[in-house]
C-alpha cells in the first residue's frame, strides 16, 4: 500500500545498516502482544514468508488459506496476508498466553518491525540523516516499505533501514544489531531477495497501471514448465489481463509447493521466468 508520509515524522532521523546497532530490542517482548493486534491486511506476505509457513509448518498454500492467511489486492497486485481472527482481530497465530505460535517461521515484517526499509537508487543506499523528503510505504502500522518520489522503479536500487519511533509501546528498548534483530540466515541473499521482490513488483504495478507497454502474458504449464499458453494482446491491459497476471503471480509465487532446500534458487528461477512472461526481461 503507499501513502504519502514524512519520514522524519515517523522515525528518530537515521537510516541504518545491517551492521548498525539500533534502539529496537525488546526482549523477547513478554507481556505484550500489541503488534500482533488490529493490524487489518497490513501484514503482506512475500514468497519466502510462504516458504517458511508452508515447509515449517508442513501446510499448503491452499490450508493456510483456510483460516490463517488472505489475499487482498495491493496497489492493483493481490497479494497474501496474515489474517486476523473474527471479533478481537489479532493474528490468527497467537496463541491464548498471547505469544507467536510460528515464532521461528514468522513472517519478513514481522522480524523487522519496529524497523523499516527505505528504498533509494543504490549508489544513495548508505547511512545518512533524513532530509524529511516526502516518501511512499506499504503495509501501515507495519514494518514498511518506503521509497522517495524520485527515486528509479528498477532493480538497480536498494534500501537502508529506519526505526519507527512511535509504533511499539515497549519501554526500555536497547541497542541491537540490526542483523541479529532481523534474525534471519543468509542475510545477503535475503536482502537481495528483499530488493527484487520489491522492485518486480513496483514493474508488476506499472504494468497494470498502463504506465509501460504490455507484451504478451504467458501462464506457467501444469508442470512448472516454461511452456504455457501466451496471450496475443499488446497495450493497455484489460481487466481480463490484469486478471491473468495477478493470477500467473498468485500461482508462480505462492500457490506452487516450494521444495526444502534453497529457497532463494527456487524463487530466482521463478522470478526469471515472471520477468520473461510479462515482458520485462
Amino acid at each position: 500500500m503507499r501513502r504519502h508520509v514524512s519520514l522524519e515524522e515517523i522515525s528518530d532521523g537515521r537510516l541504518y545498516g545491517k551492521n548498525d546497532m539500533v534502539r529496537a530490542c525488546t526482549g523477547d517482548c513478554r507481556g505484550c502482544s500489541a503488534c500482533c493486534g488490529g493490524m487489518g491486511n497490513s501484514v503482506i506476505l512475500d514468497p519466502l514468508d510462504i516458504y517458511r509457513l508452508t515447509v515449517g509448518l508442513g501446510l499448503t498454500f491452499e490450508e493456510l488459506m483456510a483460516d490463517k492467511i488472505e489475499l487482498n489486492v495491493v496497489d492493483g497486485v493481490i497479494l497474501p496476508n496474515l489474517k486476523m481472527s473474527t471479533g478481537n482481530e489479532t493474528c490468527a497465530f497467537l496463541d491464548e498466553a498471547g505469544r507467536c505460535s510460528i515464532h521461528a517461521q514468522r513472517p519478513g515484517i514481522c522480524r523487522l518491525f519496529p524497523l523499516g526499509r527505505y528504498y533509494m537508487p543504490e549508489e544513495e543506499a548508505k547511512p545518512m540523516a533524513v532530509s524529511g523528503s516526502r516518501t511512499e510505504d506499504s503495509p501501515q502500522r507495519s514494518a514498511g516499505s518506503f521509497r522517495t518520489e524520485d527515486s528509479p522503479r528498477r532493480s538497480a536500487g536498494g534500501f537502508r533501514y529506519f526505526l519507527q519511533v512511535h509504533e511499539c509501546p515497549m519501554p526500555n528498548k536497547t541497542k541491537v544489531k540490526v542483523s541479529k534483530w532481523i534474525d534471519t540466515p543468509e542475510l545477503d541473499r535475503y536482502e537481495r531477495f528483499v530488493n527484487d521482490w520489491h522492485y518486480f513488483l513496483e514493474d508488476v504495478q506499472k504494468r497494470l497501471e498502463a504506465e509501460q507497454p504490455c507484451a504478451p502474458i504467458r501462464q506457467p504449464a501444469e508442470d512448472g514448465s516454461a511452456d504455457g499458453a501466451e496471450s496475443e494482446r499488446r497495450g493497455q491491459p484489460t481487466d481480463e489481463e490484469a486478471r491473468k497476471i495477478n493470477l500467473l503471480l498468485l500461482k508462480l509465487f505462492f500457490a506452487r509447493p516450494y521444495e526444502e532446500g534453497d529457497f532463494y534458487a527456487q524463487f530466482e528461477e521463478r522470478l526469471a521466468f515472471a520477468k520473461e512472461a510479462l515482458g520485462f526481461a
